[in-house]
């Protein structure tokens, strides 16, 4: 039994081409663009479409939404993939499309993995979105806020194409089975096979295509299916959107003292690839960014931890690596020192270059002398309590406090220090 909601076509086309849908109404787990209301439904049932950028994780649905639109407005669909296009496949379609326009007849130019394009190819899609000869539909795995320039993004919305959830992947199954007949897998293993999928829809149904090609008789455990599939590579990029995603939740983790989403979001690093030496270093920063002086042996327990990584290697540095992370996680935060630093900055930046006050300057020669250097300098470890409360910012300049400790773990001691030595100088002045 075929499914009806989808085109079954020629067997001869992979599942996930004759599964493909063929209209809005079919559409998997993307509701919030194309369901009743949604935006992009609403520009059809308006015969309004416009230009515009899907921005979504691999088998989402760029492209079948992409023929969808084309279908229903009435469009010429041209496709292209910035990986194997130039700027002769660009000149092609434009000459074919400006063609067209004069017959009255719009095309709608869909680029997959637009992000490719390099600024000038981008740009050269401008003039026809503009005069309304090409409807452009881009789509993308990265940020477009990052991969596209703004002249591209002005003229064209963009739309954020869910990762398909575990009940969007076992809609899926359920229009595969219709398909195939059935799927031989019991509910522990119907389980993995979605987890195996990663939210990527074509995936799957590449999956259960493999099962039905290589299984013949009883139903399948989770023991047997792993014997048909192999386990996908995580998707992840090192080089773009889900490095610095990942990352960034690590950090967050860290900072917000949960040592079990910290070392969830690191093994996900490791398991997509990432170099356990970047991973040393960034929580090398969380330690002095986010714990500093709370907790002064957390500096040292990164560091050692990346010693350790570069004397043993993967696997059992990461371990180091592992213990310093739930270190950070579960230590004191005070990111007092970090605040003070940037406000030092912006100081020295303000005043220019003052000089110090000469009680403070060393006076090696006896003209130096003569001009006051070092006239009143107290040495603070012969004054009576280890502090004199001298003055040590310029003169032309008021004193500033950059360094406020909030009082949390070690820097509990600190601030009790520097508020009975602001007391004295109070007193003093």
């Amino acid at each position: 039994m075929q499914s009806a909601l989808f085109n079954t076509g020629n067997d001869i086309k992979p599942l996930a081409e004759r599964l493909r849908p063929q209209s809005l109404d079919t559409i998997i787990g993307q509701d919030h663009l194309v369901g009743q209301g949604a935006p992009i439904r609403t520009m059809v049932d308006n015969k309004n479409l416009q230009s515009m950028i899907l921005w979504g994780p691999p088998g989402c649905g760029k492209t079948t939404l992409a023929r969808i639109l084309a279908e229903t407005s009435g469009l010429h669909f041209e496709a292209l993939s910035a990986i194997f296009s130039g700027v002769g496949d660009l000149r092609k379609v434009f000459g074919g499309a400006r063609s067209r326009a004069q017959d009255g007849l719009k095309t709608l130019l869909f680029i997959d993995e637009i992000h490719r394009f390099n600024k000038a190819q981008q740009d050269a899609f401008l003039p026809l979105v503009e005069d309304g000869t090409i409807l452009l539909i881009g789509a993308t795995t990265e940020n477009p806020s990052f991969e596209l320039n703004a002249a591209l993004l002005s003229r064209a919305s963009v739309y954020v194409l869910n990762r398909l959830d575990m009940n969007a992947l076992e809609q899926m199954i359920s229009v595969a089975e219709n398909d195939t007949k059935i799927l031989p897998l019991n509910d522990e293993a119907r389980t993995m096979l979605k987890a195996m999928a990663d939210g990527d829809g074509r995936y799957l149904l590449n999956m259960i295509e493999q099962i039905h090609a290589s299984h013949s008789g009883d139903e399948l455990d989770t023991e047997g299916l792993a014997q048909i599939i192999q386990k996908r590579a995580p998707q992840y990029d090192k080089g773009e959107d889900s490095h610095y995603n990942l990352i960034s939740a690590l950090h967050k983790s860290v900072r917000g003292s949960d040592p079990d989403a910290a070392l969830y979001w690191y093994a996900r690093m490791l398991d997509g690839g990432e170099d356990p030496r970047y991973l040393a270093r960034r929580i090398t920063r969380m330690a002095y960014e986010d714990i500093g002086l709370a907790s002064p042996q957390a500096l040292s327990m990164c560091i050692d931890a990346w010693n350790a990584y570069e004397r043993l290697g993967s696997p059992e540095g990461e371990l180091a690596i592992a213990q310093a992370l739930v270190y950070l996680a579960t230590a004191p935060k005070s990111n007092a020192t970090y605040v003070a630093y940037k406000k030092a900055r912006s100081s020295a930046k303000k005043h220019g270059s003052l000089m110090p006050p000469k009680h403070i300057l060393n006076a090696p020669t006896s003209m130096m002398k003569d001009q006051g250097y070092g006239d009143g300098y107290q040495y603070d470890p012969d004054v009576e309590g280890g502090f004199s409360g001298q003055n040590y910012f310029p003169d032309e300049m008021v004193p500033e406090s950059f360094y406020n400790p909030k009082g949390d773990g070690f820097e509990k001691g600190i601030k009790d220090r520097l508020d009975d030595w602001n007391t004295k100088r109070n007193e003093d002045s």
